[in-house]
């Protein structure tokens, strides 16, 4: 650390990168048996991608899926926190909320290392494009933009289509979040790979690399991979550091789990020779509550 003065808190994130197959059991099995093997390589948070507990539903609007949606807390809810608190840590689970007759939600959970729940977050921009049909099924999010206490450090937390949204990044950061997560579904349309696919994902990464930058925070970003019906989710799991470097990153097929040693005190450090926080002109921000200004 460049400053003897800050304190040093290394923890160890893990990013769990999978596919998904129908029946919703066999992929929360996985999850789960995938959070035992990161805590035996030590990891102290571990994140697992969007909707993690069957294949990504939304790309068509069908009214079958709602039945896969369950109450948090709830079963799946409870067997994450149930291997959170046999391995020691900190868990966030994405999942499909069903929050009353009608009322649904894609939220993620956080859970405490000794598996209590330390809070849940709304899925805040919901899109609708082709084969993201997510308006159909989720209503947005009402819960606004936290970090929740943990064990392990303040965590931050958004889902995928809030990644593309700096004023998200900037509010979850600014309630005092040291790590923000982002997991994540997002795949190339095959017939649109060859020429557009190494774009595609270069803006998906640089956007999120620009948060941490920004921000001064860590980024956290567990992404699916396999075929998934007209989907070729592109994996590339990263994290980066508060000063946008790459400090680990998946491979675009295959399962994996993806780690990295994070060291909290560096964001004292880079706020400190990068001070946006300081610098920014509250006072001169108010129409950033208008949709245009034109």
């Amino acid at each position: 650390m460049p400053y003897s003065n800050v304190a040093s808190r290394p923890i160890s994130v893990a990013l769990v990168q999978m596919s998904c197959t129908e029946a919703k059991e066999p992929n929360v099995e996985k999850a789960v048996a995938r959070i035992g093997e990161a805590a035996g390589r030590g990891a102290n948070i571990v994140c697992l991608q969007e909707l993690f507990t069957g294949p990504y539903f939304c790309q068509t609007e069908d009214h079958r899926h709602f039945a896969a949606a369950e109450p948090i807390p709830g079963p799946t809810s409870k067997a994450l926190a149930a291997a959170a608190k046999k391995h020691g840590v900190v868990v966030v689970g994405s999942l499909f909320e069903r929050r009353a007759p009608g009322l649904y939600h894609n939220t993620a959970v956080i859970l405490d290392a000794d598996g209590s729940q330390a809070g849940v977050y709304r899925k805040m921009h919901i899109p609708d494009d082709p084969l993201y049909y997510e308006k159909f099924y989720f209503t947005p999010g009402d819960l606004g933009f936290q970090s929740f206490p943990t064990k392990f450090g303040k965590v931050g937390v958004c889902v995928c289509w809030d990644q593309w949204y700096p004023e998200a990044a900037r509010l979850t950061a600014l309630t005092g979040a040291e790590i923000l997560f982002y997991p994540t579904a997002i795949g190339w349309l095959p017939d649109e790979k060859d020429e557009f696919g190494p774009s595609q994902h270069s803006a998906w990464e640089t956007m999120m690399r620009s948060h941490a930058i920004a921000n001064g925070v860590f980024v956290a970003a567990p992404n699916r991979v396999g075929r998934e019906g007209a989907l070729q989710f592109w994996g590339g799991s990263f994290i980066s550091d508060p000063n946008g470097n790459l400090i680990a990153k998946g491979k675009h097929e295959g399962e994996e789990i993806v780690m990295a040693q994070c060291e909290l005190g560096l964001i004292d450090v880079v706020r400190t020779h990068w001070p946006f926080l300081r610098d920014r002109r509250i006072d001169a921000y108010g129409d950033m509550t208008k949709r245009y200004l034109a």
